[in-house]
């Protein structure tokens, strides 16, 4: 799938944009952005999947004027108490450079867009101390979703 707008491109992952996306997924999952110490070979099994075209997991590269200056990964789950398809954004990453172009509100728009008639809601998962992220959120209509979220590794 892709989108086009403007100068924001936005495509499927591919087997050729694995390096590079691996290399922006290390930035974001190695900053104070992700609380918990996730290892390279889980981000490698991810971004994998995600370009293998399991079902669960789509992956993204944002392009700005021919050039890759981000990704998302998107996995799909089910929300008993929205009765529908939850679309939940696992990660969303822009390069530092191209921080401010509105590439973010793009690519939320194109997931709008996208999952509109077959979805009930867009999710996500931000750092609280992330202004930056939660205002742009918070602008493109998302809000907080006042649980405690909890997990157990298996």
């Amino acid at each position: 799938m892709e989108k086009v707008q403007n100068s924001v491109k936005i495509r499927s992952i591919t087997k050729a944009d694995r390096s590079a996306v691996l290399k922006m997924m290390e930035q974001l999952y190695y900053s104070p952005a992700v609380l918990s110490d996730t290892p390279r070979s889980i981000l490698e099994k991810s971004l994998d999947d995600a370009i293998s075209g399991l079902p669960q997991i789509e992956g993204y590269v944002i392009e700005y004027e021919k050039q890759s200056a981000g990704y998302s990964l998107v996995a799909k789950g089910y929300s008993t108490e929205f009765g529908g398809i939850c679309v939940q954004i696992e990660d969303l990453f822009v390069l530092p450079d191209f921080r401010g172009k509105s590439l973010g509100t793009a690519f939320l728009r194109f997931l709008e867009e996208k999952y509109k008639d077959s979805a009930a809601l867009l999710r996500l998962e931000v750092e609280p101390s992330n202004a930056n992220a939660i205002a742009l959120y918070r602008k493109c209509g998302l809000s907080e979703l006042p649980y405690t979220e909890m997990i157990k590794k298996l």
